[in-house]
């Protein structure tokens, strides 16, 4: 690679020549990962809509890709959108700050879709993830704080780029193909904030999965686009950054470290929206020193600017919504001490959660660097005011996650023998066939 190459065939170049599995820090990250995504997958393929996005959308039709979680097949661009959805319905699986949005949940069923295409090993798999989730990652930092807050969700303007990045890099297409699928992928790169609290806005992963494979696709086939998606006056950055771009971000030290080891996924401990995650461990750590919801006047919630742009709901009507609800999510983790899945399942919240809500509040400190894509800029302060007469205040910065999600892939899955075997065999896979045996465990029903 040169510095004078335009930025687009420089951005792909660094795609394909990518040599990830030299690193076995990223490598284990990225195992560990996909377990994680694994525990969502499942237990959203048993979710309600999922069903209904698989009529939808044609889970009948012939083909060999798996359903995660069923017993079906079907034709890969059918299970890129089904796998992608389900990993996401729960909003249960991980994120990454540089993307400000989910990367496995888009990378994974595309790179799955391709496997009843072609034979690869599993440990082509996991570096291919390692070089998607990084793709996506350059870019949401390219992009500045603009994109995200004027209505993006970049789970779905991303997501597409860095499934054509980890397609191209797992078959090895030549540079210029892979600059054209990176651009028939960013043409797709669609989807707005204001469907979170719906059904739409899990369907975002599962259509930037679907986007991206399709892409790759095309530009395998000789199909033509624009080289140069990067660079073009009217590009990317053009049409989503809103003057904020800093393009030097893209291939500067690329993968070195590792997006994926540095700053890292968070692994999500709760079932809701990660901007949500520190209210309900404060929640549950004062229910745990015995504060009652009943001895509580008010609450405020103080956050730096832009950092509760996610929390698009206060007072919730269904578990969904509630998601999106840090009023909410702190009551239930106050209440319950804890936080699962039937908090935030398509029923109307519980009457006994929303006391606490009414009467909460929320501000912002406008003298706090503004919410980027720096994980230091991440806080909540939690002042409470006690019918007695006195204050309560703590404060969490960043945001909670678990390092090992062994257990949360056996909760939820429900502890089902037929899943049991598959996070060890994550962990130490390498071949092709250890690679058809995790499809074939995963192609079960989850129920």
């Amino acid at each position: 690679m040169t510095a004078s190459a335009p930025l687009t065939t420089f951005f792909a170049e660094a795609i394909v020549t990518s040599e990830p599995s030299t690193n076995p820090t990223a490598m284990t990250a990225a195992r560990t990962a996909i377990i994680d995504f694994l525990a969502c997958t499942i237990a959203g393929a048993a979710d309600r809509t999922t069903a209904v996005l698989a009529d939808v959308v044609g889970a009948h039709l012939p083909g060999a890709a798996i359903l995660v979680g069923q017993t079906g097949k079907t034709d890969p661009l059918v299970a890129a959108v089904v796998n992608g959805y389900a990993g996401h319905v729960l909003d249960y699986d991980d994120v990454h700050s540089s993307v400000r949005g989910h990367p496995t949940t888009v990378t994974i069923p595309a790179l799955f879709a391709l496997a009843s295409e072609r034979d690869f090993s599993a440990d082509q798999l996991v570096a291919s993830y390692v070089v998607g989730l990084e793709a996506m990652a350059r870019l949401g930092l390219s992009l500045g704080s603009k994109h995200y807050e004027n209505g993006f969700h970049a789970t779905a303007t991303l997501g597409p780029i860095g499934v054509a990045a980890a397609i191209s890099h797992l078959t090895q297409a030549p540079v210029d193909q892979t600059a054209i699928a990176l651009g028939i992928a960013a043409t797709q790169s669609s989807g707005l904030r204001l469907q979170f609290g719906y059904d739409a806005k899990p369907y975002h992963a599962g259509m930037a999965a679907r986007s991206g494979l399709l892409a790759a696709r095309l530009a395998a086939a000789g199909f033509g686009g624009a080289p140069d998606f990067l660079d073009n006056a009217v590009g990317f950055h053009s049409a989503y950054a809103f003057g904020a771009e800093d393009l030097t971000s893209i291939t500067r030290n690329w993968g070195a470290p590792w997006q994926i080891v540095t700053p890292g996924l968070t692994l999500k401990a709760y079932p809701c929206c990660t901007a949500s995650h520190p209210v309900a461990s404060l929640g549950i750590a004062l229910h745990g020193e015995g504060l009652r919801a009943d001895a509580i006047d008010t609450i405020t919630f103080t956050y730096p600017p832009g950092a509760d742009a996610a929390l698009v709901v206060s007072r919730p009507t269904n578990g969904i919504e509630a998601r999106f609800s840090p009023e909410y999510v702190f009551s239930a983790a106050l209440i319950d001490g804890a936080l699962r899945l039937d908090h935030f399942d398509d029923q109307p919240v519980q009457q006994r959660l929303m006391t606490l809500p009414e009467r909460a509040g929320r501000r912002h400190d406008n003298g706090a660097p503004r919410m980027s894509n720096d994980p230091k800029t991440r806080f909540v302060i939690l002042d409470i005011a006690l019918k007695d007469g006195s204050k309560i205040t703590r404060r969490f910065d960043g945001l909670p996650g678990v390092a090992d999600p062994t257990e949360k892939f056996r909760d939820a899955t429900g502890g089902n023998a037929a899943f049991a075997d598959i996070p060890s065999l994550v962990r130490s896979m390498s071949s092709p066939a250890d690679l058809n045996r995790l499809l074939a465990l995963l192609n079960q029903d989850a129920v």
